[in-house]
């Protein structure tokens, strides 16, 4: 590699000389990758804002309920009990954004953030419609407060509250489902204080974030950009700098890079690609854009900042499949295949019997009973009517409440007694097993103890 100045790693990138924070005024950028990263911006945008409202089988297509630790996703619901499934589907996923930067860097910062999207892709063209290009902004933020100023920035304060209030409702319906939404804005305030404070809490930390701290939360608070340095390698494609074209700089010399500073001016963090590598860098492909044009100009080929790895730019050739990234697949697609069969093969209902807590057996002429709460998770889309019975001993079963009718993918919570002759009783601990019919078909056994005398 050329010889670089080192010194822009001195300091933090978004710090002055001061130590004091650091405006970037990114100039609006635009060309062709800034014009497919749109479409799959919108594209985003609308999958954030339509998943609470489309439904698979009834159910919503993404629901993370914590509070009732139920999660459904792409249709399927996962409850408490299926941690095991859970698990290797975020070890999956994990997996996946290892590999995937492996092998392509950081493009999914640069296209499939959320943070990058509504920074980007909202906030940033309200800016750039109400206050102008990166000039005028800079202009406008440095002259005294007139009317026309005030007017600016109230209006454009406003409507990013405005967002950040919608963002807040948006995400808050991925977490309790678009008709629990409906019911509590529809309901008065003073029945959902908290979670109106909460909103507000919330909204006012996006409206921070995207107002005021911006790309710093990538430069400074995300992990995945110091993830990096672990992951990225000579082999991965990563917005490159072409620096054996490139230099020397100036268009005085052989090289094609005429020193414009236009990849500078165009950088949402207001770093020099030309540097190389940095975890400040979120490959979203303006300083691509801006280079080409610049290209164009001076009558050159594009693609002086193009994707590319390191080894591709040394010795001209793309491989993208290494030793390293197959492996990544290899146990990626192990991991994926066991979550896929446990998914698949797991019971169509989840039953837990656990005796009564604090109660012990009560003792009765020719019986001895216990008190049993049931638990019955249905994982299937279909109602089943069930039956419990004991199968290891003789004994009566007395449900409180209604039938066991289940719905799909519902619950069922109950008690019951257990009555067993005193004769069958052989110890003060006995182990006992019901069986879960549905339709006189046993689809489940539930082993658990009985407590006698």
């Amino acid at each position: 590699m050329a010889k670089q100045n080192l010194d822009f790693r001195d300091k933090p990138i978004n710090l002055n000389e001061r130590g004091g924070r650091k405006w970037v005024y990114a100039k609006k950028p635009s060309g062709k990758w800034f014009t497919r990263r749109t479409i799959f911006s919108y594209v985003m945008l609308l999958f954030f804002v339509g998943v609470p409202f489309i439904r698979i089988n009834g159910n919503p297509l993404i629901l993370l309920d914590v509070a009732s630790r139920k999660f459904i996703i792409f249709g399927a619901i996962f409850w408490a009990q299926d941690t095991f499934i859970l698990a290797l589907l975020m070890l999956s996923f994990v997996l996946f954004v290892v590999l995937f930067t492996v092998t392509f860097g950081r493009l999914w910062c640069g296209w499939a953030c959320p943070q990058t999207i509504f920074l980007e892709m909202v906030f940033r063209k309200i800016e750039y419609l109400i206050e102008g290009d990166y000039r005028a902004r800079l202009q406008l933020d440095n002259s005294p407060w007139t009317a026309g100023k005030i007017f600016k920035k109230v209006l454009k304060h406003g409507i990013f509250i405005l967002i950040s209030v919608a963002m807040t409702n948006t995400f808050l319906m991925w977490f309790i489902g678009s008709d629990a939404w409906f019911d509590l804005i529809t309901s008065p305030v003073q029945e959902n204080l908290s979670g109106f404070l909460i909103m507000l809490l919330v909204s006012a930390f996006f409206y921070w974030v995207y107002s005021f701290f911006r790309e710093q939360i990538c430069t400074m608070v995300c992990p995945y950009g110091r993830m990096q340095g672990v992951l990225l390698d000579s082999k991965t494609i990563m917005v490159t700098y072409d620096y054996k074209r490139g230099e020397p700089r100036g268009g005085r010399g052989s090289g094609d890079c005429t020193d414009c500073k236009q990849c500078v001016s165009v950088c949402p963090t207001g770093i020099d690609i030309r540097n190389g590598t940095q975890l400040e860098c979120i490959n979203c492909t303006a300083c691509m854009d801006q280079c080409d044009k610049i290209m164009h100009v001076t009558g050159k080929a594009p693609g002086l900042i193009r994707y590319a790895s390191e080894d591709s730019i040394k010795g001209g050739h793309s491989k993208i499949w290494n030793t390293r990234n197959r492996a990544y697949s290899v146990v990626l697609l192990i991991i994926f295949s066991f979550f896929v069969y446990t998914l698949v093969t797991r019971p169509v209902i989840e039953t837990t019997i656990l005796r009564t807590p604090g109660l012990l057996y009560q003792d009765h002429e020719n019986t001895i009973s216990n008190v049993y709460n049931i638990k019955i998770v249905n994982k299937t889309h279909n109602d089943m009517p069930l039956e419990i019975k004991l199968i290891s001993h003789q004994g009566e079963i007395r449900m409180a409440g209604n039938t066991m009718n289940i719905k799909d993918q519902d619950m069922f919570e109950s008690t019951f007694l257990l009555f067993i002759p005193k004769d069958e009783i052989k110890s003060d601990k006995t182990e006992i097993e019901f069986g879960i019919y549905s339709n006189n078909e046993l689809i489940e056994t539930y082993r658990t103890t009985f407590v006698g005398p």
